[in-house]
């Protein structure tokens, strides 16, 4: 635009710029201001401009039409160089005059100061769609139900990190957690911690994987048997691939009949029947509390501040041979409750066959019992369970998104399913990759008519779930906080600030999130770091493992692979020779080999199964 002036003019036309005789130029680079262009890297200085386009309508540039011009996808956009405005530059790299700056007026300061709004992808989003675009709405943001040409800072999926290919921003799903927390994985996962550190995690029931331990499970019952004949146990058998209550049914005895057939049918696992729950209104009930995973390196979990009680809608008794198939007294899953005639919806948060956790610690505290104390239980077994699972996720992140390529940030919410015991002990029961995060539930008309009417319990927990984890991951909260800092600074140094100076320094840096209430989740690692690190011995390994022998590609670890896994981390000796290794490595493999059905992954902790 100024190449090829005289110096003589070029030094007018600075001049005239600075004391603001440009008015109508100033008002033209205004409007080229590109709200989607935030994050762009700047112009290197002498680079040649290209000829500007025609004005654009606002609206159509922040839509991301396929006017703009496509370019390759930035890593990280959102942790990118300060754009242009949030350094003191027009948005082509030249200085900006004190006519232009922050402090011109209200509207011109924050159209400046502030950042563009957060854009969100919600095209995957499925089931947790309506809660997702309140959340949205509530935080001022800009979502994008149909995709988008440009990236957006944020892809909100409903099922799997693989629901589409994202090479920048944030996700909401990490690579394997679904095949992590499947029923067989998270048993061995928490098995081998159980091996390590028994009583750390015996909040979990103990667990035989079927078919491939089914005679284990016959050899140790029958042994328990024969030292107490008084202990008559009872046992759930959950199908691996099962949701929602699908396929859950209770036995007495390893001979039951309908064992053999699940034997044949599919993969499960079999876990000792938790008998003495503790009861609300003579009605067993569990809880499922949202807990965010907010960074696997390093590692941050978040958990939310309340959660769902899931009731039964039969009074519960002790499990015999006449009771074991009464679903709706022994099972909380809501999606097999909402069918009994028993079921009851309600508008309150403390009536009801779902409630929220709150509401249950308000009464159990009213009754004298420690809250503080079953809190406590709870984020104990949270971090020990997320602890059991990172080293093999780890591995699976690595293998996705290695280290120097391209690839979005992953954060993803978790659902634990907890029973509290009548003793007031917490016991895990599973972890849900992909919690419900639907707001209205099903409501029959007549036999077989359903309709969908809003659950004012399911919003109220659900929703702020979710507006708080955006708000947790929100990519330029830190520019924000900045720029506010920044904006506070020249008003101090006034003794008597004009209203204009006030006007504009409130609306550039009035915080966003005045409106909201304060955050529900809560910081849990690293602030209790301390407490748990030592629990942390099988990550160290995945960190080995990472390092020494490196992802690519595969999670595989053949003999090779081994062989500089144990050179690399100096386990070599004159007594371990690399024959000895071989064939360390022969009885390994052989050994998890009995142990599988899946073959695919003989990788750290062992093989995750298909998603469910």
């Amino acid at each position: 635009m100024l190449r090829g002036r005289p110096e003589r003019e070029l030094a007018a036309w600075l001049e005239a710029e600075a004391v603001g005789a440009a008015k109508a130029h100033a008002a033209k680079e205004q409007v080229r201001v590109d709200p989607g262009a935030a994050g762009e890297p700047e112009r290197k200085a002498g680079e040649e401009q290209p000829k500007e386009p025609a004005p654009a309508q606002p609206r159509a540039a922040e839509e991301g039409d396929a006017r703009v011009p496509p370019r390759p996808p930035p890593t990280l956009p959102m942790y990118q160089a300060k754009p242009a405005s949030a350094q003191g530059l027009s948005p082509h790299g030249k200085s900006r005059s004190k006519s232009r700056s922050c402090k011109r007026s209200s509207d011109r300061s924050e159209e400046y100061c502030s950042p563009r709004p957060v854009t969100v992808d919600s095209s995957k989003a499925r089931t947790s769609l309506d809660a997702l675009k309140i959340s949205i709405r509530q935080l001022k943001w800009k979502e994008f139900p149909f995709g988008r040409r440009l990236p957006c800072d944020i892809y909100w999926h409903g099922v799997s990190f693989h629901d589409s290919d994202i090479f920048s921003g944030l996700v909401n799903k990490f690579p394997g957690m679904t095949e992590m927390v499947r029923k067989i994985t998270l048993s061995r996962a928490v098995r081998i911690m159980q091996n390590l550190f028994p009583e750390e995690y015996n909040f979990y029931p103990r667990s035989w994987i079927l078919p491939d331990e089914f005679q284990l499970f016959v050899a140790q019952v029958r042994m328990v048997k024969d030292g107490d004949p008084s202990w008559k146990p009872t046992f759930i058998v959950k199908p691996d691939s099962g949701c929602q209550g699908d396929g859950i049914y209770l036995i007495k005895d390893p001979s039951d009949i309908r064992l053999a057939g699940t034997l044949q049918s599919r993969p499960a696992v079999v876990q000792e029947y938790i008998c003495k729950p503790l009861l609300i209104d003579k009605l067993k009930f569990d809880i499922r509390l949202y807990v965010l995973l907010k960074s696997l390196e390093p590692l941050e979990i978040y958990v939310a501040k309340d959660g769902l009680s899931r009731f039964c809608t039969e009074p519960y008794q002790e499990p015999h041979p006449r009771n074991l198939h009464h679903i709706f007294m022994h099972l909380t899953n809501y999606s097999l409750n909402i069918h009994s005639g028993n079921f009851v919806h309600s508008d309150s948060t403390s009536t009801g066959s779902k409630r929220t956790f709150s509401s249950i610690l308000c009464r159990l505290s009213s009754k004298g019992v420690d809250i503080k104390k079953v809190w406590s239980d709870i984020i104990s077994l949270v971090i020990k369970t997320v602890i059991a699972l990172t080293p093999e996720l780890r591995v699976f992140y690595q293998s996705d998104i290695p280290a120097g390529r391209p690839g979005p940030t992953c954060f993803q919410i978790l659902g634990f399913d907890i029973l509290l015991m009548k003793n007031l002990k917490p016991i895990l029961l599973e972890v849900n990759a992909n919690p419900s995060m639907r707001i209205e539930h099903e409501q029959e008309l007549s036999p077989g008519v359903f309709e969908n009417v809003p659950s004012l319990v399911d919003e109220e927990v659900k929703v702020a779930v979710i507006r708080d984890t955006l708000r947790l991951m929100d990519p330029f909260k830190k520019k924000r906080e900045n720029q506010s800092r920044q904006l506070g600074k020249p008003l101090a140094s006034k003794e008597e600030p004009s209203d204009s100076d006030l006007a504009s320094a409130s609306a550039g840096s009035a915080n966003p999130e005045a409106h909201l209430p304060s955050i529900c989740l809560k910081q849990v690692f690293p602030k209790y770091a301390k407490q748990f690190n030592y629990l942390r011995l099988v990550d160290r390994m995945a960190n080995l493992f990472i390092r020494f022998l490196g992802i690519k590609g595969t999670m595989k670890l053949g003999p090779t692979g081994f062989r500089t896994f144990i050179r690399n981390c100096k386990l070599s000796s004159s007594s371990l020779s690399m024959a000895a290794v071989d064939i360390l490595y022969i009885d390994i493999t052989r050994r998890w080999n009995s142990m599988t059905m899946d073959q695919r992954d003989s990788d750290l902790t062992g093989p995750g199964g298909s998603p469910g």
